[in-house]
């Protein structure tokens, strides 16, 4: 498992290293920073919560904008609840420490991995974002550094996740219609075209219907 969960450290690493600093930098305590990631754990939210913290808006506003960002996670998280563990905590803590991320491994792994390696991989990719914030945290509350360019490497790990999606379909068809959906939204709405993409991409996947018969296989009345 830990094999699996290393390229989303080298990831999630560096990027909540960034996280931690840049929340300390925006006048919030480093302590609170660590709570965040532990207890909230949204990555894209977390960064969101940033200029946030730094204007002084309340609890409740951050909850809800924090929400709002995090809709996808119940759209593409509804297939995976077959393979989570029925009626246990194990259960809901996958359910919380589902990430963009971690649904990626989730999907490219054998059929026949147990729940408790699922909820392993998913334990592993947190305790790295929380480790990346830790590290952030604390360099943030004892100094002024640049951390400039890191935020390039998100983009390399889902550039990654994506070779390995690749590589485990029988069919090129998803990414495909992924690209075509981003594109269509682009011209759309392009500030909101990650959000109209995702639900173009679902609708796509609800109206997909695999063929039952191979090209050229012949039935035996």
């Amino acid at each position: 498992m830990l094999a699996l969960t290393a390229p989303i450290a080298m990831g999630y690493i560096p990027l909540g290293t960034v996280f931690g600093f840049l929340f300390v930098q925006a006048g919030a305590a480093w302590w609170l920073a660590i709570l965040t990631s532990v207890f909230v754990f949204a990555g894209a939210s977390q960064y969101m919560m940033i200029p946030m913290v730094a204007a002084g808006l309340s609890v409740g506003t951050i909850a809800l904008a924090t929400l709002i960002v995090n809709l996808r996670h119940v759209f593409y998280g509804l297939s995976l609840l077959k393979k989570f563990p029925q009626g246990s905590l194990l259960r809901w803590y996958m359910v919380f420490a589902l990430t963009d991320e971690t649904y990626s491994v989730l999907t490219t792994i054998p059929e026949s991995t147990s729940h408790k390696q699922m909820a392993l991989v998913a334990l592993l990719n947190h305790m790295w974002w929380v480790l990346g914030t830790v590290i952030g945290a604390v360099i943030g509350a004892q100094a002024q550094l640049a951390l400039a360019g890191l935020d390039f490497v998100l983009a390399a790990l889902f550039a990654v996740l994506t070779v390995e999606q690749w590589r485990t379909k029988k069919t090129p068809a998803p990414l495909w219609v992924a690209l075509a959906a981003y594109a269509v939204a682009h011209l759309l709405a392009a500030k909101h075209a990650l959000v109209i993409s995702i639900v173009l991409s679902i609708v796509a996947g609800m109206l997909w219907q695999p063929k039952s018969v191979a090209v050229g296989e012949v039935h035996n009345d």
